[in-house]
């Protein structure tokens, strides 16, 4: 398949990257300031130029997704609207905009996380993205088929523990590879509507 890949050059975009080009897939690699094509699709009409740019494609895969963490009782209001833009609206746009260029019977696999269920103090932002993307992808499904969509729902990942382990006391890791399989399941499946939670 061809693949539009966002997020590539993360740590969990580069273990999808790996991940699928080692099943046999064709991947075009997406970042703001990297990849074969650099494109900030938290504007709209980067989206635009990206599919613009990418042509017709099998499959899109997002592992990007920015959202500030502060505590309540500090956080402004654009902080919820940067948390908005970077994983919400830019997720929705990939698909909104994605549905005249990826195959009759593609598919779109958004990132969500663990917040959307467990949330942790500073989290509300990430709390409140990933509870938005999970109920976008279970309407979105029934509109968009034949195409697909599935999000997939990581915990704090092992490989980064020593960055981000503290914001997470007590709660259970997973490594990376487990991650990607989830979305090798979301782009060769064929289910839909699904939120893979990866714990």
């Amino acid at each position: 398949m061809k693949i539009l890949l966002i997020g590539a050059t993360g740590k969990l975009g580069a273990a999808v990257h790996q991940t699928l080009a080692a099943r046999g897939h064709q991947l075009i690699t997406v970042g703001r300031t990297s990849g074969d094509l650099r494109h900030d699709i938290a504007d709209p009409a980067g989206t635009a130029a990206l599919y613009a740019a990418a042509g017709p494609v099998d499959a899109v895969v997002s592992a990007a997704g920015d959202t500030p963490f502060k505590p309540v009782a500090e956080i402004a209001p654009a902080d919820y609207e940067a948390a908005f833009r970077g994983k919400v609206l830019s997720q929705i746009e990939l698909v909104r905009q994605g549905v005249g260029h990826v195959a009759e019977r593609g598919s779109f696999t958004l990132i969500s996380g663990v917040l959307a269920d467990e949330p942790i103090p500073t989290g509300s932002a990430a709390s409140m993205a990933n509870g938005a993307i999970e109920a976008f992808v279970r309407a979105a499904a029934i509109e968009i088929a034949p195409q697909r969509v599935n999000a997939v729902s990581p915990t704090v990942f092992t490989e980064s523990l020593d960055d981000y382990g503290s914001y997470f006391p007590g709660m259970p890791s997973v490594d990376l590879a487990r991650v990607t399989e989830a979305y090798v399941r979301s782009v060769e499946g064929a289910q839909t509507g699904q939120v893979y939670a990866v714990r």
